[in-house]
This record gives C-alpha cells, structure tokens and sequence, in this order.
C-alpha cells in the first residue's frame, strides 16, 4: 500500500473531532487500513490513528507481533484495527506512565490513564471488538483513541517537570528507541 507521511503537533487537522465511518468492508476502507499499518510499522510506532495521517476517520490501528524498538520491555499488544471506538474505564485508579508519540517527535511525557479499561468498536468488516484491557494495552488504546477526539498526549500531561526531550530525560536511550 503507501506510507504516508505523519502529521505533527500544530497541524489544526490533529485537533478536530474524527467522523465516525459509516460504511464496512469496503475497498477505501481496506486500503487506509493497510496504509495505516505501513505507515505505523515503517515510524516503528505502537500505533497509529487516522487523522495522523490527515484522515478525518475514527480508525485506529495498534500492535504487534514482536517487540517494539521504541518500547523493548513493554509486553505485546495484539494488533487490532479498531473503528468507532468506545472506552469505558472499569476503575477509577490512573497510572502515570512515560509515553511518547508519532506526532510529538524526540519529547516523551509522564501521563495518567486508566488502568483497567473495555474497549469496543468494529473490525474493517464490520464486526464487533469487545476487549477488557490493563496496563501497556489500556494505554496504548487511550492514546491512540485520543487522536480520534483531537487530543494529543501532552494535552494530559499534569507535571511538566516530566516532559521533555527524549535525550535529555533518557541519555542512554538508543536511537531507535527514541525516534518518535
């Protein structure tokens, strides 16, 4: 298919509210799907929605079947292309936790997100996604999810003595483990 090239923060496209997609299992939606995925893997991102791409739909994709360079230790996400999703947090209790972003190049933030959360939404062909999540996964479908709703992570940062650039905050970090 094709890599696109990612927006960054500051492009007005990053903030608008996704539309929801209304039609399955077609072929324009197939083909972002699998652009969203090339051009996910070839960023070696965690995930990837829409409109960082510039496309004003509630699509998401995220996951992996081997470690991620930029996030080693952290355990595998199944990959999931998830349209038209719902969150709904199943605790109060927030973690904070280090992320960083395809759209917010070399800076990494602590940010808080539910840690237990059921995600649901559809699959390209229209089929139903339930999932009940902790943790590495929990955080990855809020950040992608955030995209949908014009968010970006830094939008969630409560302490900005944690954000900042990745080589400053992480000197020993590896390249590939900080381009963001």
């Amino acid at each position: 298919m094709a890599i696109h090239k990612i927006l960054k923060m500051g492009d007005p496209r990053l903030l608008r509210t996704a539309t929801a997609v209304t039609q399955f299992d077609t072929p324009e939606l197939h083909a972002l799907v699998a652009d969203l995925w090339d051009t996910m893997r070839a960023a070696s991102g965690a995930g990837l929605a829409a409109p960082q791409i510039g496309v004003n739909l509630q699509v998401v994709v995220f996951g992996s079947d081997q470690p991620n360079p930029r996030y080693p230790d952290r355990p595998l996400v199944p990959r999931t292309e998830l349209i038209n999703p719902a969150i709904t947090p199943l605790t109060s209790m927030e973690e904070e936790d280090w992320e960083g972003c395809l759209s917010v190049p070399g800076l990494r933030g602590k940010v808080p997100r539910w840690s237990r959360i059921r995600y649901t939404g559809f699959d390209p062909s229209g089929q139903l996604i339930e999932r009940e999540v902790e943790g590495f996964h929990a955080r990855v479908v809020q950040h992608e999810c955030d995209h949908l709703w014009g968010q970006l992570y830094p939008m969630r940062v409560r302490d900005f003595a944690q954000f900042g650039f990745v080589e400053e905050l992480f000197p020993g970090l590896k390249a590939a483990e900080s381009d963001d």
